[in-house]
């Protein structure tokens, strides 16, 4: 719910590709090699030949011919490092991946996907057992929705890296991750101060604005992105902990809400797991 006005700032910050560089993409091996495949092989007749012998799932996905120059460039490079007893570089920000059909990480791929299959089951539980009028419903739901999306855009990236589906996967990861922060503070707080959650929403919604502004205009820094979910997703462990404990050792699972729990967990794996990939 909080991230949903932060959807238009998502698709137009992730628009904006970050400048990669890493030791791997910079040698001359590396650049020679790409330069005289894409000479080769992506112009003219070559690369209508390319076209016609691609497979169409490799199309579908946004594989392009320099993108195929890129990964055989690539493997060149790094067998060339290991035959030199050199450690394996990365590139263009990355370690290298053997890909599968058109996935190019596909074991993440494989993850991400089976995560938003566990919480599109888990929403569905939650939808079949829990009451509409239920107090905290529409919160739930909105936060199920808000990670199914975040597991989407993941499996997207992990399936096709491009500076738009590494945006869009670390910025929905972070939108999810502030929601938890968001649900944990309503099953805290209850319903009953809806002025100081609307406050709480409204700063949420105001840091996720400048996280993203950032990351798209200042500099797209792995670390701080990494840190700063690592930070929300512990904060979110513990909250829940203690929410948790104090339903172990009482009797009623939230006395100061002023009425009973929802009958079943928020919808979603933890979602401090969501690190952006």
């Amino acid at each position: 719910m909080a991230a949903r006005p932060a959807l238009l700032l998502l698709l137009l910050a992730a628009a904006a590709g970050p400048a990669r560089g890493s030791q791997g993409d910079r040698e001359p091996l590396y650049r020679e090699c790409l330069s005289r495949c894409e000479r080769q092989n992506c112009s003219g007749a070559a690369l209508r030949h390319f076209r016609d012998r691609q497979p169409l799932y490799m199309g579908l996905t946004g594989w392009t011919c320099r993108d195929d120059c890129q990964y055989e460039c690539m493997w060149l490079t790094v067998r060339l490092y290991q035959r030199g007893g050199h450690r394996v570089p990365q590139f263009h920000g990355k370690w290298p991946f053997r890909r599968f059909l058109c996935f190019q990480e596909p074991a993440s791929a494989l993850a991400s996907f089976l995560n938003g299959l566990a919480s599109l089951v888990m929403l569905r539980r939650y939808r079949a057992a829990v009451p509409p009028a239920a107090p905290t419903y529409g919160t739930c739901t909105a936060f199920a929705g808000v990670s199914l999306n975040a597991w989407f855009w993941s499996t997207v990236f992990h399936t096709r890296d491009t500076a738009l589906t590494e945006k869009l996967d670390y910025f929905c990861a972070s939108a999810a991750v502030l929601h938890s922060v968001y649900l944990c503070c309503v099953r805290t707080l209850g319903l009953q101060r809806p002025a100081l959650i609307s406050i709480f929403r409204a700063f949420l919604l105001l840091f996720l604005t400048c996280h993203i502004s950032y990351l798209s205009l200042v500099r797209f820094d792995y670390g701080y992105n990494l840190a700063a979910n690592a930070a929300l997703g512990m904060l979110t462990g513990g909250a829940g902990s203690s929410l948790s404990l104090s339903a172990l050792f009482s009797q009623e699972c939230c006395p100061w809400l002023g009425h009973p729990p929802d009958p079943s967990p928020p919808p979603s794996i933890f979602p401090g797991m969501l690190m952006g990939g």
